[in-house]
Formats: C-alpha cells, structure tokens, sequence
C-alpha cells in the first residue's frame, strides 16, 4: 500500500482555551465542516456552547468540544456513520474512559 503524503502550510494558528473559545463558524471550520454540521453536533449533545442559552449567532466553544467535534469527523470518514450513531459512539467511549479511571486503570 502506498503512503500518502500530504503537505499542510500553517498561516495562522490561535490557541484554543478558556481565554480563546472558538465561535461556531470558527469551530466548523476548524473541523472541516458547514456551521449547520456543529449544530447538528449540539443537537446529538456531543458538544455544548458555554451559554447554550445565549443566541446561536453568540455561541462559543471551549477546546473539548473541538476535540469532540474533530471525533465525530474522524468516525464520519472512516465509517462512513452519521452524527446521531457517531453521537452514541463517543458518548460509549466517554463512559468507557470514565469508568476506566473509576476503576483506576
């Protein structure tokens, strides 16, 4: 099998974390998707803004929510699953690392 290589050019880089939240168009593209795909993702309950209360136009989000947006497009590639069935994945794989630490291992 041949390996691919792909070259990426970083032009801007801003970090991600309480201080910095990505606004919702910010985190669709950050993920390589449409701002109607992160609100889907909202819906499934993957991710939440910081003020799920505030208007949409005014929601931001913090790094893990990137993390889980960036899960859902890694399971959309590779299985080719829609948001709710990638929703249940990772909300599997969530239980499971928190009853692993439960379990301290």
């Amino acid at each position: 099998m041949p390996i691919r290589q792909t070259t990426v050019s970083v032009v801007h880089c801003v970090p991600v974390d309480d201080d910095h939240p990505l606004r919702a168009d910010e985190l669709a593209r950050a993920a390589g998707d449409r701002l109607e795909w992160v609100l889907e993702l909202v819906e499934a309950g993957v991710i939440a803004p910081t003020a799920p209360e505030a208007p949409r136009a005014q929601w931001v989000f913090r790094s893990e929510a990137l993390h889980g947006a960036l899960q859902v497009r890694r399971l959309q590639r590779d299985f080719d699953v829609g948001v709710d069935a990638a929703a249940l994945i990772v909300d599997l794989q969530r239980e499971v690392r928190r009853l692993r630490a439960l379990l301290g291992g």
